[in-house]
């Protein structure tokens, strides 16, 4: 059980339309993620299907019913959310059990479900501390339990780990992936950070200005974005874009250097990622430009390369290699990793 569905959903602020015409599946035991940028839409449509937010046009069904119109307590879904919201004066236990206990269940029903939660997220041995003795990390997972415990048909996550600093975001994103593989459960996550969303999701769904970009895997869409928004969105540091124009069956890269013409039609723009992209000597690249910053990461060297008026260029590079900013340098771009765009931006392929 789990499958959920959004039939033509639509939310209105009055005058104003943020969900412009949803259509998704999501199927049984699936790890969904929303990504997008601030505005897009992508909590406000989590929280619809939470029934938080009314759903102004449309159908939303869980495992083949309709709940559109259904209160939160009727739809038997569990929501983690950005804050963690822990009584300050409970323990871990109570914390856990507390929706259990409110609902009515037996005593020894409540000490299970908590004992099987806390073995679940690895908290056995904090169970009788209260939320101001834990750790971030520890505080959302206590908040995980308190979901896990009800025994969900599926699972909402709205950003739970953006208060968390960069080593905890580490930490929670292997304990969810843990979690997933655990529970078996349909999850839906909500996340601004896409390196949350290559890592934690079986499929992404991109979100822009209320609407649908692409949906796919992690490799899907890096490697094959649907459009300009996708290609850029994804991908940390993000895919380089070059305008071009054509000229006797080749590509001119604005002066600073050419590429054979695919003939795919009214091509406009060049995409690359940075790491399909080498440097070399200037005789022997299809580009050439001057190192205008050096970004050594240890094992990754990032370069900032200035093409002139084909822009700034970003080049992913082995940590071992030494670079000098001022000098000039060929670009060698991996003919097969290129992709071509139109006029509107959408992706063109052979």
């Amino acid at each position: 059980m789990g499958a959920i569905e959004l039939k033509a959903v639509e939310k209105w602020f009055g005058d104003v339309q943020v969900i412009k015409g949803i259509d998704l599946a999501v199927e049984e035991g699936e790890f969904i993620i929303f990504v997008g940028p601030s505005g897009c839409g992508k909590s406000t449509l989590l929280r619809m299907i939470a029934g938080l937010e009314e759903t102004s046009r449309g159908q939303i069904l869980i495992d083949g019913e309709d709940v559109t119109a259904e209160p939160p307590a009727k739809r038997g879904l569990a929501m983690v959310f950005q804050s963690y919201a822990l009584y300050p004066h409970m323990s871990v236990r109570e914390n856990v059990g507390f929706g259990l206990k409110t609902a009515g269940r037996p005593k020894a029903e409540i000490d299970r479900a908590v004992e099987e939660a806390a073995r679940a997220l690895r908290l056995e041995s904090y169970l009788d501390r209260r939320p101001k003795d834990l750790s971030g990390g520890q505080r959302q997972r206590v908040a995980i339990g308190r979901a896990i415990v009800r025994n969900p048909t599926a699972f909402l996550f709205d950003e739970p780990l953006s208060n968390l600093d960069a080593a905890l975001r580490v930490e929670m994103r292997y304990e969810i992936a843990k979690l997933s593989q655990t529970l078996k459960s349909t999850m839906i996550y909500v996340t601004h950070d896409q390196v949350e969303a290559m890592t934690l999701a079986d499929r992404i769904v991109v979100l822009h200005d209320g609407l649908i970009e692409q949906i796919g895997t992690p490799k899907e869409l890096y490697n094959h974005p649907g459009n300009l928004f996708v290609a850029q969105f994804i991908g940390s540091p993000k895919m380089n874009i070059l305008a071009c124009t054509r000229s006797k069956g080749m590509l001119d890269l604005e002066g600073a250097g050419s590429l054979p013409d695919p003939d795919l039609g009214a091509i406009c723009q060049i995409g690359i990622r940075p790491e399909a992209i080498t440097p070399v000597a200037p005789e022997n690249g299809q580009m050439t430009g001057v190192i205008d910053i050096v970004e050594y990461l240890g094992a990754d060297t990032f370069l900032i390369v200035d093409c002139g008026g084909a822009g700034k260029v970003t080049v992913r590079t082995d940590g071992a290699a030494d670079f000098e900013t001022g000098r000039t340098t060929g670009l060698l771009l991996a003919e097969d990793k290129l992709h071509y765009f139109d006029g509107n931006g959408q992706a063109l392929r052979g």
